[in-house]
């Protein structure tokens, strides 16, 4: 038995997330197929980040449990010929058996873009969130530096039951404009559940001039999610990057 990690990619407009979900088919229901069917034996891959649906990525990680004769590094070529095109994976390799995606410590990398011009452009639309609105992307950018650190980002997710602890830390949250898109990159050991999306919607009101900069150490202190913006949508969202220490 070897347990074999996947660094996996995907375009998530089709699909209800990472995780299985009863009302629709789902990136980790694919993956789970098709190793099953490749290696003609019942495989459940464990994800390292469950995207929420049509957010995208482009270097999530799982890993499996098989019988595996043909070298490791071969099955990526293998496995990417019977996926469907918005699924690819980029590398596989054997780990440890004790190796586990979730309980690791690692730096996650997001990244958002917002398309941010008069008109929508077409071929933007499945990886970027229009807005009309002229954008200042430097106050957003003094926003984002309240949210660097350790803090409880309780005013920034969606509570879960399951989720007791709300403390994370973010390394460093980069705003970028190019053109008419803007990036906003954000780096952390971890994300409550709509986090990023959440973040990105408060800094969006700051980019707007409906709040001042300040006005984010706020929201962070309240603790309070009422007080903080809406979520943007998830087609702008991608997982760019997963660092295991």
């Amino acid at each position: 038995m070897k347990r074999i990690k996947l660094t996996v990619a995907y375009d998530g407009t089709n699909y209800c997330g990472w995780q299985i979900q009863k009302n629709g088919i789902t990136v980790e229901e694919v993956l789970n197929k098709t190793l099953s069917r490749f290696f003609n034996e019942d495989i459940t891959v464990i994800g390292a980040s469950r995207t929420d649906s049509g957010v995208h990525a482009l270097s999530n990680v799982a890993v499996f449990d098989a019988e595996v004769t043909m070298p490791p590094d071969k099955i990526a070529y293998a496995i990417n010929n019977l996926l469907p095109d918005d699924i690819r994976i980029q590398k596989s390799e054997e780990v440890p058996l004790d190796f586990h995606p979730r309980y690791c410590d690692t730096r996650k990398t997001y990244e958002y873009k917002i398309y941010n011009a008069q008109f929508p452009d077409p071929l933007m639309r499945l990886y970027s969130h229009f807005v009309y609105f002229h954008l200042d992307e430097e106050k957003m950018q003094q926003a984002a530096y309240y949210l660097v650190g350790e803090h409880d980002f309780k005013s920034f997710c969606t509570p879960k039951d399951d989720v007791e602890n709300t403390v994370r830390t973010i390394y460093f949250i980069k705003v970028v404009r190019e053109g008419n898109l803007v990036r906003v990159l954000i780096n952390g050991n971890g994300f409550l559940y709509n986090m990023v999306r959440i973040i990105v919607g408060s800094l969006l009101k700051v980019g707007m001039g409906m709040i001042p900069p300040e006005e984010i150490k706020n929201i962070l202190e309240a603790k309070d999610r009422t007080k903080a913006g809406h979520k943007a949508p998830a087609c702008g969202l991608t997982l760019v990057d997963i660092e295991y220490l």
